[in-house]
């Protein structure tokens, strides 16, 4: 019945129409299968190429202070804020929380006075009512209990609402204006102090803090640090204290929400921590162990003096060794001592019958570390191998990169056994090489996680696709994989890459950890794989410990690489966009062949042809964009310029005669987002 209405109701209003009018009235294409006037739409015969890539108001704000500029470096008034932490930490076994006391302080580097401070309190998720994302807690906890503030000595009211106060301004915030600090959001992810006094530029303050947070424990916990204990035995502390959230020259202080699929985005600064467990439970954590002759046995480190000495693992507490006087000394709780200079975050492990053992890796131009790992005796089958995965990563990735810059690394076994802190990994064999990678992002590159994940993922499974290949004995595979991307471009629940990550839903998968690698084997396909790696490396030698952004990244890597790559950064970074290329005709032409190559998709890219030939010794002519193979085939490669001028269709004229030609292949390496690869090749299959 409603069928009929419509229908009736259309031709009602049709016939209404004035004569002259119905006669301009598009008609149907046939061929298309839609209106004339509709054709340009959906079949244009030109597009326009965008060279360009967007800067939205942060970056412009970043370089007109200079902070940052076109070079892709820092600029010469770049500054970030840095923290110093002292923690002292106690577990409590009974109630599986931890009891905890810090100072830190606050080096404002910035040219801006500080009116509020915002504080990151991750474990506030695991309260029952609180914003998350994918990630579901073990258990429902009160969350990070705050029990006092204070700040150079004044204490903060905790009972204030201070959600009314004007804000004013990016940055610092208003004014003051009350003579009492005040904070508002301690029972969220992110809290905000609003200073009596603000903090001047370029000087320093004190904020301490009393706190507390049970570790949740359970089987309901789904996704990486929703389960932090195995019942009273084990606990693996994660993102576990009050941080100070990111404050930046881009866009002020950090206040995304930790939603728990997104990770970091933290200060650099040092961290002098202290943890009070019961004795004979071994610790492990960020940092270097500043007290081994108060907490280990002198077997214990008798055996540590020799772990430096060769690739042989070395057990260093035993599955016998359990219980004060056997794992550690004497007593009834220990407190354990560690630094960490030049960090982003703090982790630790503690359990009451860990098995430690020890190997080492050399760093080129740096020497021997060692590398910890703690595991239960039920679980050791799972550590077979980390010794030797751990030790090749990361001599495999100080060589691709810059050296490992930290004094040593440690695997913690427990219930997440996917996750990465500075010179800790939450991992087991299976997932090592993944976790070590995230040493250099962001553990020493300072990225956003929290908005670019893929700056941080998706190089990491870039440089796995690497050290995989490396451990391997074989070839890189590279090839293919910026193709495939043709195969999912397209798909409405994508996000590019350039959008949040936090907010990326059930695209975070595919957005932040895939398609970086499929970008960079285009970039290799334009200017070669190695050219790529130097330059990722001299990039990350210049970011480190420094908190690059997208724009930094796109700058310095297209000035590295001496070329003009603002088309290809828009479209893989800010579009979901393929080339979608294909073969439309060959055609003898003067003596040569003339290929025509069509681009359906918006995204240009370099014309790459392989021609092979029925003699290898045929004739040919010698051209400037061609390199003979050792098979004698060539290749033959004209640049993306040549779509600029806005054309979908590319006279490739080659040099040889046809009838001397045996096979033409469109983007042999499969470097080039493309939906079918069985339009690539002449003569058609």
């Amino acid at each position: 019945m409603l069928r009929t209405v419509t229908l009736v109701s259309a031709t009602f209003a049709f016939a209404l129409i004035p004569a002259p009018l119905q006669a301009q009235q598009p008609k149907a294409n046939t061929v298309a299968g839609a209106p004339a006037a509709l054709r340009p739409m959906i079949e244009s015969k030109t597009r326009a190429i965008r060279r360009d890539v967007p800067l939205p108001r942060s970056i412009r704000r970043a370089l007109a202070a200079n902070t940052r500029n076109f070079t892709g470096k820092p600029g010469p008034n770049y500054w970030q804020l840095e923290t110093d932490f002292e923690i002292y930490a106690h577990l409590d076994r009974k109630t599986q929380t931890i009891f905890g006391k810090e100072t830190i302080t606050v080096h404002n580097n910035s040219p801006d006075a500080l009116s509020r401070i915002v504080l990151r309190l991750d474990h506030n998720i695991f309260r029952p009512r609180i914003q998350r994302g994918s990630s579901v807690p073990a258990e429902l906890t009160d969350g990070m209990v705050v029990t006092r503030i204070a700040i150079d000595g004044e204490q903060v009211d905790l009972t204030s609402r201070s959600r009314g106060r004007r804000r004013g301004g990016r940055r610092g915030g208003d004014d003051g204006g009350n003579n009492k600090a005040s904070v508002s959001g301690l029972q969220q992810t992110v809290a905000t102090i609003y200073l009596a006094k603000p903090i001047p530029a370029k000087s320093t303050a004190s904020l301490e803090i009393e706190w507390n947070t049970k570790l949740p424990g359970g089987n309901a916990g789904r996704g990486h640090r929703m389960t932090q204990r195995w019942d009273d035995t084990l606990f693996q502390p994660t993102q576990w204290f009050p941080r100070l959230a990111k404050y930046d020259d881009m866009r002020g202080w950090d206040t995304n929400p930790y939603l728990g699929p997104s990770e970091f985005y933290n200060n650099f600064g040092r961290f002098d921590v202290r943890f009070d467990v019961p004795a004979g439970w071994i610790v492990t954590a960020t940092g270097v162990l500043q007290n081994p002759q108060d907490v280990l046995t002198k077997t214990a480190r008798e055996r540590l003096s020799h772990v430096l000495e060769s690739d042989d693992e070395i057990t260093i507490v035993g599955p016998d060794e359990v219980g004060p006087g056997k794992s550690t000394t004497t007593g009834n709780r220990l407190v354990w001592h560690f630094v960490a200079d030049k960090v982003n975050d703090f982790a630790w492990a503690t359990a009451q019958n860990f098995v430690w053992k020890a190997t080492r890796a050399t760093i080129p131009g740096k020497g021997a570390i060692p590398i910890h790992m703690v595991f239960l005796p039920e679980r050791a089958n799972r550590f077979a191998r980390a010794g030797r995965i751990t030790r090749h990563a990361l001599e495999f990735y100080s060589k691709l990169w810059v050296p490992y810059p930290f004094p040593q690394l440690t695997m913690q076994d427990g219930p997440s056994a996917g996750m990465e802190y500075p010179m800790v990994i939450n991992s087991n064999q299976g997932a090592a090489d993944h976790e070590v990678a995230h040493q250099w992002w962001p553990m020493m590159v300072g990225t956003n996680e929290t908005v670019y994940g893929w700056m941080d993922e998706g190089f990491n499974s870039y440089m796995n696709i690497l050290s995989g290949a490396d451990s391997r004995g074989r070839k890189p595979g590279i090839d293919g994989r910026g193709a495939s991307y043709g195969q999912r471009s397209g798909n409405e629940s994508e996000a590019p890459m350039m959008w949040t990550a936090n907010y990326a839903g059930s695209g975070y998968g595919f957005q932040t950890y895939a398609k970086a690698p499929l970008m960079l084997s285009m970039l290799g396909g334009i200017v070669g794989d190695k050219a790529v790696q130097e330059a990722m490396r001299a990039y990350s030698g210049e970011w480190a410990f420094k908190h690059p952004s997208p724009w930094d990244f796109v700058f310095f890597m297209s000035n590295e690489l001496n070329m003009d790559l603002g088309w290809f950064w828009y479209y893989w970074l800010w579009t979901t966009e393929s080339v979608d290329g294909s073969i439309e005709d060959v055609q003898s032409s003067g003596g040569g062949t003339t290929v025509t190559v069509h681009q359906a998709g918006q995204m240009p890219s370099p014309v790459v042809l392989h021609v092979e030939f029925k003699a290898p010794a045929a004739q040919r002519e010698n051209m400037a964009n061609a390199v003979t193979q050792e098979d004698g085939s060539v290749i033959v490669t004209w640049p993306a310029s040549v779509w600029f001028g806005g054309n979908r269709s590319f006279a490739a004229k080659l040099g040889f005669a046809k009838s001397n030609i045996a096979k033409i292949t469109l983007d042999p390496g499969g470097r080039f987002p493309d939906a079918n690869k069985q339009d690539n090749t002449w003569p058609k299959k």
